[in-house]
């Protein structure tokens, strides 16, 4: 009979059919549309992408065009003529094509973009593993805070009816004005706590519709009965080692340590020649001492530039540059740590939170048969009411710490995989499946 009350009292205080429930990969595939942290980083990745091509600019043909018009005034003294007034207009056209041979810096740099391009995507995979934990944790945020109104309210119809019970019982002279007053005390609480908790949900709600840009009025929750599995592999230590290598931001840090050697060689390349083929084609016009001319010139051939001396600009960027690889590889070596221990924090807090939801559910066995051991000894006046109420208070604080229990668990399994790098939407798939059916 309880169990009928408390599902309909759950479907009151929810005020939503199963139906119009939000779940979570629903959540997640709105946040992918509608999060502007998110978008922001898509859109940066797609910045990125543009860096291989302008890399390998430097690799490609160069052309350009020149044209000049002048006009001379002036007075010449050339002999045999003498003074002469200069009156003309000097036209000149250039077109100019060069194509690079040989050189080793754009050689370099063209590579570093490729690097860049690939560190740019794998930005972008951290803000998408980000969003999905962000999703997550205000998912469940939400739904705990559903479940404590639903625990509440049905804990005000177990102590409503209790209250009853006792003013019932005082009225036959079976129980003193004191049942009555902490039945109704404890009933006073349970509504003031109701209505902090109401304000809690529409705070977790607005939280989650900053992601995903819509407020459902109530989300699935976990199917009753669901048992939680054990992260695989079992062992720490794999986790770990799968973080120090597969650990989004070690790939990111790794790929900048890359890009900091290369530039070493490409600062380096600063001492070598330069090769390019050059072609240009030269139109000039001019009416000099009222005299036409014009001419057309074609240049074909091949330019060297040597350096010889830059002020040590060069010896200080090669410097800069060995500087700046030593750092990244520093900086390579804390994010290996970091999601070292990341990996054993999230390993520990699934393992914990396994052990926290089985001692739960045999708290909430053991609560369930004092509850009703108390009810029976109330009834036959071994107990008083107080036993009763404190007993039904303790049944639906473990009922609310449960299921909090069960959904920092879930989350803990996502930053497991978060930490070792292979967090994906079938990992929100496979916990999707642990909600109750529309």
């Amino acid at each position: 009979m309880r169990k009928t009350k408390l599902g309909a009292l759950l479907s009151v205080a929810l005020m939503s059919s199963a139906a119009s429930a939000a779940d979570l990969l629903q959540a997640y595939r709105d946040a992918l549309v509608y999060d502007s942290q998110f978008s922001s980083a898509k859109l940066q990745r797609d910045a990125g992408r543009e860096r291989q091509v302008q890399g390998r600019s430097a690799l490609l043909p160069q052309a350009g065009f020149n044209a000049q018009v002048a006009r001379v005034n002036g007075e010449s003294t050339l002999p045999p003529a003498g003074p002469r007034a200069l009156d003309y207009t000097d036209q000149k056209y250039v077109l100019q094509l060069k194509q690079p041979l040989y050189n080793l810096a754009g050689l370099i740099a063209y590579d570093q973009s490729k690097l860049q391009v690939a560190a740019s995507e794998v930005q972008f995979e951290q803000s998408r593993i980000d969003l999905a934990l962000r999703v997550a944790q205000a998912y469940f945020d939400m739904l705990a805070a559903q479940d404590a109104i639903a625990f509440i309210q049905a804990q005000k119809l177990a102590i409503a009816e209790q209250l009853a019970s006792a003013k019932r019982n005082f009225e036959v002279g079976t129980a003193t004005i004191t049942d009555t007053h902490e039945a109704q005390a404890r009933f006073d609480l349970a509504q003031a706590q109701e209505i902090a908790a109401l304000n809690d949900l529409e705070v977790k709600r607005n939280q989650l519709a900053l992601l995903t840009g819509s407020t459902p009025d109530v989300l699935r929750g976990l199917a009753p009965g669901v048992k939680l599995s054990a992260p695989e592999p079992s062992a720490v230590e794999q986790w770990v080692s799968s973080a120090e290598s597969g650990n989004v931001g070690v790939v990111a840090q790794g790929l900048a340590a890359e890009i900091a050697k290369l530039e070493i060689r490409r600062a380096s390349a600063g001492h070598l020649p330069t090769v390019d083929a050059v072609a240009s084609y030269t139109d000039s016009k001019s009416a000099f001492l009222s005299s036409p001319f014009s001419s057309t010139v074609t240049n074909i051939g091949v330019q060297l530039n040597i350096p010889i001396f830059s002020g040590y600009a060069t010896s200080s960027q090669v410097t800069q540059a060995v500087a700046l690889e030593e750092k990244a590889r520093a900086d390579l070596d804390t994010a290996r740590r970091s999601a070292a221990q990341g990996a054993r924090t999230a390993y520990l807090g699934v393992q914990s939170g396994l052990s926290q939801v089985s001692a739960l559910e045999a708290a909430e066995r053991s609560s369930l048969l004092a509850l009703e051991a108390n009810k029976l000894g109330y009834e036959v006046g071994v107990r008083i009411n107080i036993d009763v109420l404190n007993s039904q208070q303790q049944l639906y604080s473990t009922r609310r710490d449960l299921a909090k229990a069960r959904y920092d668990t879930l989350v803990a399994g996502l930053k497991l995989k978060a930490a070792s790098g292979t967090l994906s939407e079938a990992d929100l798939e496979a916990i999707n499946a642990l909600l109750e059916a529309r």
